[in-house]
């Protein structure tokens, strides 16, 4: 079947990442990731991940316990070092070829971000994982997603979340909530819709950079997204 996306960058958090388990890493959750990544990569498509480091420690919430906002968003990111890790084990553990790339220099445990390698680790077929958010405070793992996507030339953001995509108000708290099928990134913001904060956002409106806010807990939805099935919402 032919691919409607051939290289796509997939934004994950790090939350979705706890499971039932209220903190950490899921055993359930990891596994679950790697084999919808790992098929997904079986079929040919170029993948690169930017996974969230929530489920360790928030930047954002550091300022109630007195951590200094800088150091805090540095704590973030090394959260997201781990949880490359982590991804990292799982996928190869399922026979998958993995590059774990850092924007903060750790060369014993992952690479640095140049982009050109980047690009050839995902021509060769390996799997890269984008970690330590931009390498800069102040900045989401959001923004490192529409960064990284727009340098590496994703065809799409897939924006991985616990619910099927964009509705008018939150559907867990709202019954009456009504899901878009596609919408505009104009639209997003003239309704406030919290699809990523307000600096990727821009970047990829920017750049025509499609996203697509999906349920990452369906089975098999990465492979029938990028096979051109219309799963989640698509933002263009």
């Amino acid at each position: 079947m032919a691919l409607k996306y051939k290289r796509v960058l997939l934004k994950l958090s790090g939350e979705s990442l706890m499971g039932e388990e209220g903190f950490g890493i899921s055993a359930h959750m990891l596994n679950h990731y790697a084999n919808e990544i790992k098929n997904l990569s079986d079929l040919g498509v170029e993948i690169a991940i930017v996974i969230g480091g929530g489920n360790i420690f928030r930047g954002l919430h550091a300022k109630d316990s007195g951590i200094e906002r800088v150091q805090g968003d540095y704590m973030g990111m090394l959260a997201t070092v781990i949880n490359g890790l982590a991804l990292q084990s799982a996928l190869e553990g399922l026979g998958a070829y993995t590059r774990l790339i850092s924007a903060v220099e750790i060369k014993q445990i992952a690479e640095p971000y140049i982009r050109r390698r980047a690009i050839r680790h995902l021509e060769k077929g390996r799997i890269v994982i984008f970690s330590a958010g931009t390498g800069s405070p102040y900045f989401t793992t959001d923004s490192a997603a529409a960064l990284r996507a727009n340098e590496i030339s994703a065809d799409v953001i897939l924006k991985g979340t616990r619910v099927d995509g964009i509705y008018t108000a939150d559907p867990e708290k709202d019954p009456n909530a009504k899901k878009f099928d596609t919408i505009s990134f104009a639209k997003v913001i003239s309704l406030g819709l919290g699809v990523m904060d307000m600096t990727a956002f821009t970047l990829c409106q920017e750049n025509n950079l499609p996203i697509i806010v999906f349920d990452i807990h369906g089975d098999s939805n990465l492979t029938r997204i990028v096979q051109g099935e219309e799963i989640g919402t698509l933002v263009g």
